[in-house]
């Protein structure tokens, strides 16, 4: 169930339902150089993943990325109380039963060198209680040139079942790097978003990890850029 993608990156996958829709959710694992484990967005574990992740470092960094992708998280801390439970910006709040240790704020108070984020302001999502804010942080890992992502874009393609395929050709996200039609509804603030797809392009990324749709091993920055452009409806520069 893990995947390498690079010498110290990992994913693992589970199938969920959005919408009434079977796709499939992402965990990301980065191993730092201290041989540390930091988890993006946990799925849920089972004794063979926990053994596959055991087997390459220790748990001790649980990041919820926005205030979606926290519901494995809790269950993650349960079986590596020791590590740090890290969350998006208001997800205490949102959920005060989670054993949250810290919330994710500035650079200066981050202690993941290797790990750089930045906080994807005025992104928000449809769902069925209206627009909400993801208050998403975005991650990236330089020694491997990845971006790692959550809700701010998706890239399904032709290996999702024909149903994913015709929904995200009509919705958004249909090998486009792209955020889908119910993000684009619910953001409004342009200015905002625009601002942190600058910041984010100042990082220099090839490959890009999103937690729905296949991995972009090439062009990851190109193609962020230019969705990225097509939904605001301003030119991005791409910084070198």
């Amino acid at each position: 169930m893990l995947e390498e993608v690079d010498g110290d990156v990992w994913v693992a996958e589970r199938p969920i339902r959005y919408f009434g829709l079977s796709i499939r959710t992402r965990m990301t694992v980065v191993r730092l150089a201290n041989r540390e484990l930091a988890v993006i967005s946990p799925i849920r574990m089972d004794d063979e993943l926990t053994g596959q992740i055991n087997a390459i470092g220790a748990i001790k960094h649980i990041i919820a990325p926005n205030l979606y992708h926290y519901f494995f998280a809790a269950e993650c801390k349960a079986l590596y109380p020791e590590a740090t439970f890290w969350a998006a910006p208001g997800l205490a709040a949102k959920k005060p039963d989670l054993p949250i240790d810290q919330t994710i704020s500035t650079q200066e108070e981050w202690p993941l060198d290797e790990l750089k984020f930045t906080h994807f302001d005025g992104f928000k999502s449809l769902n069925f209680s209206g627009a909400d804010l993801l208050n998403e942080c975005v991650f990236f890992h330089g020694q491997s040139r990845t971006l790692i992502l959550t809700d701010t874009a998706f890239n399904f393609d032709e290996s999702f079942p024909l149903t994913i395929r015709l929904v995200t050709r009509l919705g958004g996200g249909y090998k486009s790097l792209s955020p889908s039609l119910l993000e684009q509804i619910a953001t409004t603030d342009k200015p905002k978003v625009s601002a942190a797809v600058e910041r984010v392009l100042a990082w220099d990324f090839e490959r890009v990890i999103m937690a729905h749709g296949a991995i972009v091993e090439k062009d990851g920055k190109q193609k962020l850029r230019q969705s990225y452009e097509k939904f605001l409806g301003r030119s991005i520069a791409t910084v070198v």
